[in-house]
């Protein structure tokens, strides 16, 4: 059964970073594309960064230029470094297959207010 754990928010000052994890289990990961996503209270969930089981990448532009996704097929991981974060950026992070499952963790809250 798909499992994904995201961990790794906080709250942090406008310019701040955080790397968030996501810890997915139920499947093979090797060979699916992961993806990053967020969603804000009252919004829809926004697609913010893919990787292939390639390691290509690709960004929304609303993130491209100050977040990295990466991934650890070893260790089943998937990871978001975000830089320069906006208040804008305030969300419940989310990892997920992309295109995504049904199933959805609890997500991670991201607050950027100083």
């Amino acid at each position: 059964q798909l499992q994904f754990v995201e961990t790794g928010g906080g709250l942090v000052q406008p310019g701040g970073s955080l790397r968030l994890s996501c810890a997915a289990s139920g499947f093979d990961f090797n060979v699916y594309s992961m993806a990053w996503y967020r969603q804000t209270p009252g919004g829809q969930r926004e697609l913010l960064a893919g990787i292939t089981s390639g390691d290509e990448t690709k960004y929304a532009d609303s993130v491209k230029g100050r977040f990295i996704i990466t991934r650890d097929n070893s260790r089943r991981m998937a990871y978001l470094q975000m830089n320069t974060l906006k208040p804008d950026d305030t969300a419940v992070y989310y990892c997920n297959l992309r295109p995504p499952s049904a199933r959805w963790g609890q997500g991670t809250q991201v607050t950027v207010s100083s």
